[in-house]
């Protein structure tokens, strides 16, 4: 049975040979360990590997875990990367050092206000549905860019990134691409693309965040 240090090796190499072929610095891909649902003391061995940016679905979850290792580990970040709802904003702002998973305007609302009031700045990444899929968050393409307009002028947030999760019974290169083209033409540097399956697709095509879980820890 493979260990999360050995799985952990193994994408990084990946990563480095699709840096390579995509003749960028693995420097500039930043790997996103997805923790959700596992103990600290799976994630604590992970740790000990060095890596340091850790992925969570739910705010809850990550609350009853992290705060502990955190205090325990120097230089952790935690990316928020499952959908939020506006209530939380206030527990994400104060815990999460990235939000992968901006899509409204309630949100939107909710994340200035706490971000003005705790003066603590996560950064932002609006989820864009390339998929049109009913069932995913995410804001369509085609609103992309009005959307993002709005983020700045009527909510004053500062958007970094995009976001996308492209459907699973589909070839994901075009919806990376697309997401990479709606980044591009909004003069934004960071992609928050691909996973367990496809982050080396993802980096081809400008990702520089991936989002790796059971390729590390498992099944589920």
């Amino acid at each position: 049975m493979t260990t999360p240090t050995a799985a952990l090796d193994t994408v990084r190499i990946a990563i480095a040979r699709a840096c390579k072929d995509a003749d960028r610095d693995p420097a500039d891909v930043t790997l996103i360990a997805v923790s959700k649902t596992f103990p600290a003391k799976a994630i604590e061995t992970v740790i000990g590997a060095g890596q340091r940016a850790f992925g969570e679905n739910r705010v809850q979850e990550a609350k009853a875990k992290w705060p502990a290792l955190m205090a325990k580990h120097v230089g952790i970040q935690l990316h928020l990367i499952g959908p939020l709802q506006s209530n939380k904003a206030k527990e994400a702002v104060a815990l999460f050092d990235a939000i992968h998973s901006v899509d409204r305007d309630s949100l939107c609302e909710a994340l200035a206000k706490e971000i003005a009031g705790q003066k603590r700045a996560p950064l932002l990444f609006v989820q864009v549905n390339t998929g049109a899929e009913p069932q995913k968050a995410g804001v369509l393409p085609q609103d992309a860019d009005a959307f993002l307009k709005k983020c700045a002028d009527v909510h004053g947030l500062t958007i970094s990134g995009l976001m996308c999760i492209p459907p699973a019974d589909e070839a994901p290169g075009p919806h990376f691409a697309l997401t990479a083209k709606i980044a591009k033409r909004n003069g934004l540097k960071l992609l928050s693309m691909g996973m367990s399956a496809d982050f080396a697709d993802a980096i081809l095509l400008g990702a520089t965040h991936v989002r790796v879980g059971s390729a590390i820890f498992g099944g589920r």
